[in-house]
């Protein structure tokens, strides 16, 4: 044994040096490397700049790269070194921009917050053209024949914007399959809509929204096709159907700020297009509508919407009617500075000072008309253009942009003879006097002359003041009667008379006193294109005792002020001349809507065309351009029309609105119609076919329409369009 270690020990120390060697090697390398680094931190050393740690202790820490940077430190260099804006920062917002902003000495307006939105409402119901079975991942299943979604903008829902979603913002609906949105957790980073690829997820501001218009690549019910105010109607009653009553009433709001007053006058224009009526009725919208509005006033508690930054740039507008005051509300919503100038003691335009009490109260009113104020509007009151104010001197004060909104307040009185008989009122004077400390026209026979919703408006109210005899004398036919069809009928239960086929000859008087109006029969003869042609009956007339007449039939600005004053131009209805496009007129910065543009039309039309001023005007003053918008959607669009429906459960019960009874209605100007309940809000909003969610196959529709090519008509029932069948 020791003979042995004897033998091995110079092998032992010749493989210990073996070992030693590359060590020693390494070490000395490591200290010549050290050395080495050593000078050059001495030669090249940079200080880095305490700012930029200081900035990152001002951010959230989130690293979602939805400022554009690898995160937060990167974020932070870039924003020390003013590569990019101190409000970058998605997650922390104007509170984290204004932190920075104060600390670095930059600008300090907070970028305007975006959320995430998907186009797509069809989902996992649209047609498949396969099975799939793959990796459960969008991205991974479009990769395979371009999805198994016959829609090229439908949602394959397996959920890898949520996976993606480092803000627990996104959960995959298990009714639909669709992504849902949380907007208190989404912080608009980006990352769903790089996840997505169908590119059906964007981040949308509130001015994207404000600044929209329908498009005829878009999935567009019929109703909200045909609603004047683009409302996104089947997406409320969506809303309002779970019981989501802010949600609803803000997707109300985001087109129209006056859901009060058009919850209780308007016409329901979409309700003709519904497509429930095919299987039963159609659904009481504008009900639902009512409810949500009379829910938040109710309440007493206003539902909170965005507002952008200040921007700066001022517009004036003239008319504190309904068309100005939407065009101030969403003006305002941009972040501009609005002032209201209003000839009349109050604002609210004709809805305020020509519909009755018992139709639209001005305490209901008022609740919308305060909304627009407290956005930070301000209004003067019983300033006339032309008298106190001129275009001239608005631009003179500083306002970039100035909008007419000023309405048709003359009412047009026919030219027979004794109209200069006292007791020949229009129906606008009528109608006035019952909102201001003028005197109430007042007498026991009255005789309108007209048949649109003034006119009805004039002979009930008639009734209600006092008169033993109304008669409403129409020159035409029934069926060419202007006025909305329950109003008719209101006023025929309440007891007006209707005369049609019957004209006007001239007034009769006796002792300068207004005693009878002189009219005769007619007969039609159809005229294409137009009205009919009216011929006198031989023999036919008669003479109607009267001791008020009141004429409904038409209305007309007064215009000769401001184009004597300021140049405006007028169009041979005299209304103001201006492009339909942008709504400018021929002075530059100056626009016009509503009635006074268009002519007399309804509460919401003056709504929608405030918003359309409020789009031009801000490019106007922002850009100095106006933009065209791209295929603008004008006329229903064909496919969306679809002929029958199969599948679809009958629930004829559209909900019935409570009603003062016609007895208790005479001498008392309360309110005839109420509100539908709670219950009733949410079963209506349960009839809804949420139209508008899927793709038609563009291989069978005419050459003429395929600029649908993108649309998703319709419903998500199975329906026919012609020959055509598209299942769900």
């Amino acid at each position: 044994m020791l003979l042995w270690a004897l033998r091995e020990w110079p092998n032992r120390e010749k493989r210990r040096t073996i070992v030693t060697a590359p060590i020693l090697l390494l070490v000395g390398i490591a200290f010549v490397a050290a050395i080495i680094l050593g000078i050059a931190a001495r030669v090249f050393y940079v200080e880095e700049d305490p700012r930029i740690e200081a900035v990152v202790d001002l951010l959230p820490g989130a690293n979602c790269g939805g400022c554009g940077q690898a995160g937060c430190s990167s974020a932070a260099e870039a924003m020390v070194k003013g590569e990019i804006p101190v409000n970058s920062c998605v997650v922390g917002g104007n509170e984290a921009a204004e932190a920075v902003g104060t600390f670095l000495g930059y600008d300090v307006t907070g970028a305007e917050p975006t959320l995430a939105c998907a186009t797509c409402e069809g989902g996992y119901r649209a047609a498949r053209k396969y099975n799939y079975s793959g990796l459960q991942d969008c991205r991974a299943a479009l990769q395979l024949y371009h999805g198994f979604i016959r829609c090229e903008n439908g949602c394959l829902g397996m959920g890898s914007c949520r996976n993606a979603c480092k803000f627990g913002a996104i959960q995959m609906s298990s009714a639909t399959g669709l992504p849902v949105f949380d907007p208190e957790r989404c912080v608009g980073c980006g990352s769903c809509v790089a996840a997505c690829p169908k590119g059906i997820i964007s981040l949308v501001g509130e001015q994207t929204k404000i600044l929209h218009w329908n498009q005829y690549t878009q999935c567009l019910s019929p109703c909200r096709q045909r609603c004047p105010a683009q409302i996104n109607i089947p997406k409320y009653l969506a809303h309002a159907r779970k019981g989501e009553y802010a949600a609803a009433l803000l997707t109300v709001k985001a087109n129209n700020p006056l859901a009060i007053a058009t919850g209780r006058v308007c016409p329901e224009l979409c309700g003709t297009e519904c497509r429930r009526q095919l299987q039963d009725d159609s659904l009481a919208i504008n009900a639902v509508k009512r409810f949500l509005a009379d829910w938040e006033r109710e309440s007493g508690e206003r539902l909170k919407v965005p507002v952008a930054p200040d921007t700066g740039h001022r517009v004036a507008i003239v008319g504190g009617g309904p068309s100005g005051l939407a065009a101030a509300y969403y003006l305002a919503r941009l972040g501009h500075r609005v002032e209201i100038f209003e000839m009349m003691p109050k604002l609210g335009g004709m809805p305020l000072y020509g519909i009755p009490e018992y139709r639209l109260s001005e305490e209901q009113y008022n609740w919308d008309i305060d909304g627009v104020l407290e956005l930070g509007v301000k209004a003067h009151t019983g300033v006339a253009l032309g008298k106190d104010i001129t275009i001239r001197s608005l631009k003179a004060v500083g306002f970039e942009a100035v909008y007419l909104a000023i309405g048709l307040w003359h009412g047009r009185l026919l030219p027979f003879e004794g109209k200069e008989l006292p007791g020949i009122y229009s129906g606008i004077d009528y109608l006035r006097r019952f909102h201001t400390e003028e005197e109430i026209i007042t007498g026991q026979r009255f005789v309108i002359i007209g048949a649109g919703n003034v006119a009805m408006d004039c002979a009930r109210s008639a009734l209600r003041a006092g008169a033993s005899k109304v008669i409403l004398i129409f020159r035409f036919s029934r069926e060419l009667m202007e006025a909305n069809p329950h109003e008719i009928t209101d006023a025929e239960n309440e007891g007006v008379t209707m005369r049609c086929l019957l004209s006007p000859v001239r007034f009769i008087g006796e002792d300068n006193q207004l005693t009878g109006i002189e009219v005769e029969q007619v007969t039609l003869k159809a005229n294409p294109g137009g009205m009919p042609d009216v011929t006198p009956i031989e023999g036919s007339k008669e003479i109607i005792p009267c001791d008020v007449v009141i004429q409904a039939v038409g209305q007309a600005a007064d215009l000769d002020a401001i184009v004597e004053a300021d140049g405006i131009e007028k169009t041979r209805f005299s209304t103001i001349d201006a492009d339909e496009e942008t709504l400018q007129t021929n002075i530059p910065g100056v626009f016009a809507g509503g009635d006074c543009f268009t002519g007399p039309r309804l509460l919401v039309e003056a709504v929608a065309s405030g918003r359309f001023a409020a789009r031009s005007i801000h490019y106007y003053i922002t850009t100095g351009e106006i933009p065209p918008i791209e295929d603008r959607q004008r006329e229903m669009m064909p496919p969306a029309m679809v002929d029958s429906l199969t599948n679809v459960k009958q629930i004829a019960t559209r909900a019935v609105k409570p009603m003062i009874p016609v007895q208790e209605r005479i001498g008392d100007f309360r309110e005839v119609e109420g509100t539908i309940s709670e219950e009733q809000c949410r079963s209506e909003a349960g009839r809804c076919l949420n139209c508008g969610i899927y793709c038609y196959d563009q291989d069978e529709l005419p050459s003429s329409e395929t600029r649908t090519a993108t649309s998703c008509p319709n419903e998500p029932h199975i329906v026919e369009k012609e020959k055509d069948t598209v299942a769900g």
